[in-house]
């Protein structure tokens, strides 16, 4: 169908008032159109500038400590610049089958447990402080000892890996192949390394795989996704290309933040799923709107302009409200937050950036060949944007019987949130699948060496360490140690910075993350040290170590949780109420978000916490859940389902501020944009389904509560609850109390009058184009370039 053409009038000739009544959005995207070239390449400079910054920048960051005293402990050896050497374990065990044979058996383990310590102090650069039985410091037992069960079946040999500790997970390689070498020659026996340096060895190559996953696999689906939406090829690919540089300068930036926070190796991960997804949303927002006024009959210049003063405007008030949703977790006081909030903001903002210049002046450049590219088999219904009569339907049933259809979806959520009242919140003694070598070498030294993998750091500073007081206490401390007891020995206390600081290393019960070890760290902390190190005078001592960590971050998790959700909650009422000059509106927007949040945390609890689909989904649940994924589900599920919400209620306020009743205006309002929110919301789901294929827990954990949220948020929320609450609240919604004036928002235009009727029991039908064309009255003087 041939566009038809308008005139365009000089800008000297055009009426003063329609340029004073442009919208800040409106005057971004037509200085876009105007100058687009200088606005696509600009954007493109900007992603390559930012490129070069982030490798001038990188390889630096600030130091990242945990929480509490553990943290405190961290930044006193920081202090002392003492690194704690990583600890590594060889375990030597009899198999199965030699166990018959005890007296040989044992007398094999500790010819192989000499040899292994031998071999091991024949690389002095590579390993250190090498702790063995059978040795002539620690000599045989008969009735066991350190390092060996009392069957003496098993032996355990200690070490330090020696050199710099951010090398330690290629400087452990050495170590490693000494042990396999050893494990070659005496198949009958089991000779295994495992430890801190091997463990993150083996976490940070599985890392780099799941990114090169989650890369390779989000931009190819996303843009499949996208086919089946635009049918066309360039159409599908702007989306893409948005997302694509937005993340890529987002990710290079973060070396900035990271020379005064802590940014984590994982934060890219994150930074490139929430990328995208917010991209592709934007994008689609902006694109489908254009389409739809060029197919009421527009011109592309009107269309565009459009565009920007009602999906730009929803997107700036989306990505706003993702923002300060993401600044939440500043509050938490956790360094772990702070590079992914950091980087998240960032790639959010930079694609709220790209989505007001970058994507008008592009899609002003291709005019008509952002339609090239053509898949005839997908029909050529989707180069133009329509009405769905499924969920326009759905919403017309709802609002004739609101508080049924409403009450239906508010019983469905519940009941799907219900098993998050019994969510318990812990962490597995390792981060890392259980079918990994590593893992399986760490449970079994921890089933015969209980205490062994965790042990915890006491850091002792002061003036007067080499006092007897000092001495007399770390010997009463390693006298508190007993085979069964809380605390197990041995206690070893060591030396450093020049006589300045001592570490002593105190084994606990447990495996380093169950009630066990938190009962004995407490009773280390609260009991223990007080009454032996901490009666010498001059002395400060933190405990530190994983026990230590974890413990210590779930006390600031419980404490600052609601801190953070009273905040984001508030700041995004005030946004929403700026936004929509109405109360009733945000208050709902917050309600549905708890909803789908408390759903999700249900369906997370009966997946991972109650141990359902561990085969299909790749893990094995441990009986809890991790205790920072509810609150950064949260925090980003309170922003990333904005954008549906902010999208559907902005067209539904256009159509009732242009005339339509409030009920009509919900109807009409879904309608017409269900094809950019499922499309959206499938391709959302789909991202986020790729945290749920990566190896960590901890990140399945996440995708699959986040992909759940959407799809609710999608389908539950904005087909049955949403209608039903603005049918409740008829007119009432949009109400703004006269005190409340002062809050700054674009107000809603005058209202021309009640709009004319439909046929009964079907939405009024405004004239086409009722709202769209009181926006472009404004832009016509100029519509081909849209407004000067």
């Amino acid at each position: 169908m041939r566009q038809p053409r308008t005139v365009s009038m000089p800008a000297a000739v055009q009426d003063p008032q329609t340029r004073a009544n442009k919208t800040v959005v409106e005057r971004i995207a037509c200085w876009s159109v105007r100058h687009r070239r200088a606005a696509v390449l600009g954007w493109l400079v900007f992603v390559a500038a930012a490129f070069t910054v982030g490798q001038l920048l990188s390889g630096t960051s600030a130091q990242q400590y945990d929480a509490g005293q553990a943290g405190q402990g961290e930044r006193m050896l920081d202090e002392l610049k003492v690194v704690s050497a990583p600890a590594e374990s060889v375990l030597i065990e009899t198999r199965g089958q030699a166990r018959a044979l005890r007296g040989d058996a044992a007398a094999q383990v500790r010819r192989v447990t000499r040899e292994v310590a031998g071999a091991l102090a024949g690389l002095p650069r590579d390993a250190r402080n090498i702790q063995a039985p059978y040795s002539r410091q620690a000599p045989y037992s008969r009735g066991g000892g350190a390092g060996v069960s009392a069957d003496h079946l098993a032996a355990l040999v200690t070490f330090q890996v020696a050199g710099p500790h951010a090398r330690a997970d290629s400087t452990v390689v050495a170590d490693l192949l000494t042990v396999a070498r050893i494990q070659a020659e005496h198949p009958g026996l089991i000779v295994r390394e495992a430890g801190d340096a091997s463990t993150d060895r083996v976490a940070n190559a599985m890392l780099g795989h799941d990114f090169r996953k989650a890369e390779d696999t989000s931009i190819p689906l996303t843009l499949v996704l996208l086919l089946g939406v635009f049918g066309a090829l360039v159409a599908a690919g702007i989306p893409v290309l948005l997302a694509g540089t937005a993340v890529a300068a987002a990710i290079s930036l973060l070396a900035i933040p990271a020379q005064w926070f802590p940014v984590s190796s994982g934060t890219s991960e994150v930074v490139l799923v929430i990328g995208m997804a917010v991209g592709v949303d934007y994008s689609l927002f902006y694109l489908r709107r254009e389409r739809e006024e060029r197919a009421a009959g527009h011109t592309r210049g009107a269309a565009l302009r459009i565009a920007a003063s009602t999906s730009g405007r929803a997107i700036v008030i989306s990505g706003v409200t993702v923002m300060i949703s993401l600044a939440g977790l500043f509050l938490s006081g956790l360094d772990i937050f702070t590079g992914i909030s950091a980087g998240t903001i960032m790639v959010v903002g930079v694609t709220v950036l790209g989505s007001l210049t970058f994507l008008p002046a592009l899609l002003s450049w291709l005019g008509p060949r952002a339609d090239r590219g053509h898949l005839p088999w997908l029909g050529r219904c989707r180069t133009s944007a329509r009405s769905s009569r499924l969920w326009a339907g759905l919403a017309q049933r709802v609002v004739r019987h609101p508080v049924a259809w409403g009450g239906i979806g508010v019983i469905a959520l519940l009941a799907l949130g219900a098993p998050a009242l019994g969510m318990r919140l812990g962490s597995p003694a390792i981060d890392l699948p259980a079918n990994l070598p590593v893992v399986r070498t760490l449970d079994q030294i921890q089933q015969q060496f209980p205490g062994q993998p965790a042990p915890a750091e006491v850091v002792l500073t002061g003036t007067h360490l080499q006092s007897r007081a000092v001495q007399q206490g770390i010997a009463a401390l390693a006298a508190r140690a007993t085979p069964g007891g809380a605390i197990r020995g041995p206690v070893t206390s060591t030396v450093v910075a020049g006589g300045r600081g001592i570490v002593i290393h105190v084994p606990l019960a447990g495996d380093g993350s169950s009630r066990a070890s938190y009962a004995a760290l407490q009773m280390l902390r609260d009991r223990v040290l007080p009454a032996t190190v901490g009666r010498a005078t001059g002395v400060t001592y933190a405990v530190t170590g994983n026990t230590a960590a974890h413990r210590d971050m779930d006390a600031a998790l419980h404490s600052r949780t609601p801190l953070v959700f009273v905040v984001v909650a508030g700041l995004a009422l005030l946004v929403l109420m700026c936004a929509f000059r109405s109360i009733a509106i945000p208050l709902v927007s917050i309600g549905l978000n708890l909803l789908s949040v408390g759903a999700a945390y249900g369906l997370v609890t009966l997946i991972f916490q109650d141990g359902h689909l561990q085969g299909p989904l790749g893990f094995t649940s441990y009986g809890a859940i991790i205790p920072w994924v509810p609150l950064f589900s949260f925090v980003l599920l309170f922003g990333l389902s904005m954008d549906y919400h902010v999208f559907i209620l902005s067209r539904i306020r256009e159509l009732w501020s242009g005339g339509m009743s409030s009920t009509d205006a919900v109807v009409c309002g879904i309608g017409r944009s269900a094809g950019v929110v499922t499309s959206a919301a499938v391709i959302m789901v789909a991202v986020f389904s790729i945290f749920a294929t990566l190896s960590g827990i901890d990140v399945k954990m996440l995708g699959i509560g986040l992909a759940a949220a959407v799809l609710i948020d999608a389908t539950v929320v904005r087909g049955m609850i949403l209608p039903a609450a603005l049918a409740v609240l008829g007119e009432r919604a949009w109400y703004l109390p006269s005190w409340l004036a002062w809050l700054p928002g674009e107000r809603a235009p005058v209202r021309p009058g009640r709009p004319q009727p439909g046929r009964p029991g079907r939405p009024g039908r405004p004239q086409p184009g009722l709202v769209g064309s009181a926006l472009a009255s404004r832009a016509a003087p100029a519509a081909d370039t849209a407004g000067s």
